[in-house]
C-alpha cells in the first residue's frame, strides 16, 4: 500500500476510535435531575440566558490526581471544579471563584446540602455589599441559586459555599466573594452525585491541577 494510503487508513482508524471513546464516556444530560419544582422555577428566571463558553461547559476528563472517587477538587486559577470518577475519570464544571482577597482555601467536607435554599447574608457581606435583607427567601432571584453545598471544618462551618447562582454570565470569572458559583443545572447535577461527607478540596490561587485531556461532553 503506498505511504499516503497507509497513513490515511490509520487516521480513518484512529478517529473511529476516539469517536467511539467520545461517545461511551457522555453522562447523562444535566436537565435529567431536574424534579418537577426545580423545572417550574427555571423556567422563568429573572436574569437572562447566559451563553457559558464550551470550555466551561460539563465535560467528562481524564483525571490524574490521587483524590478518591466521590471528591470534588476545586482548582481556583483554572475556574474549573471537578467531582472524581472511578477509572481516573472526573466530571468537569466551569464555575465562578472568589476574588483572590476573598477566596479561601483548604481541604473541608460536605456538611449538607439544601435545595433552593434562603440566604442569609454575613455581618461582612453586609457591610461590603448591602444592605441586604436579614433573610432572602430561596428562589431563582436568589444569589444562593438551586442548590448550596455547606462545607464544614470538622463540626464547624465554615460559611463558604458551593452553590448555583442568578449570575450565570460571571462562570469563568473571580468575582464572587469566596464562595464557588455554579449554574443552576449544574449545581443540580453536582448535589445528586454527591454525598455527605465527602472531601472537599480547594486549591489557592496560583496552584493549578490541570488534567487530561477532554473525554466527552457530559
Amino acid at each position: 500500500m503506498p505511504r499516503s494510503g497507509l497513513a490515511l487508513l490509520l487516521l480513518g482508524l484512529l478517529g473511529f476510535v476516539l469517536g467511539g471513546c467520545m461517545q461511551s464516556t457522555l453522562a447523562p444530560s444535566s436537565n435529567a435531575g431536574l424534579t418537577p419544582r426545580d423545572r417550574q422555577l427555571l423556567a422563568h428566571t429573572p436574569y437572562a440566558q447566559a451563553s457559558i463558553p464550551e470550555t466551561y461547559r460539563r465535560h467528562i476528563v481524564d483525571y490524574m490526581r490521587k483524590e478518591q472517587p466521590g471528591t470534588i477538587l476545586v482548582d481556583s486559577s483554572a475556574r474549573y471544579l471537578y467531582y472524581v470518577l472511578p477509572g481516573g475519570k472526573a466530571i468537569r464544571y466551569g464555575v465562578t471563584v472568589g476574588e483572590e482577597a476573598l477566596a479561601w482555601s483548604g481541604v473541608a467536607t460536605v456538611g449538607r446540602v439544601a435545595e433552593w435554599p434562603d440566604w442569609i447574608p454575613t455581618a461582612e457581606i453586609q457591610a461590603r455589599l448591602g444592605p441586604y435583607p436579614k433573610r432572602v427567601p430561596g428562589g431563582p432571584a436568589n444569589p444562593l441559586g438551586a442548590r448550596a453545598i455547606y462545607l464544614y471544618e470538622g463540626n464547624k462551618d465554615t460559611l463558604y459555599r458551593i452553590h448555583g447562582t442568578n449570575q450565570p454570565e460571571y462562570i469563568g470569572h473571580a468575582i464572587s466573594s469566596g464562595c464557588i458559583r455554579m449554574t443552576n443545572e449544574d449545581v443540580i447535577d453536582l448535589v445528586n452525585r454527591v454525598q455527605p461527607g465527602a472531601i472537599v478540596v480547594v486549591l489557592p490561587p496560583g496552584r493549578t491541577a490541570w488534567m487530561g485531556p477532554v473525554a466527552g461532553r457530559a
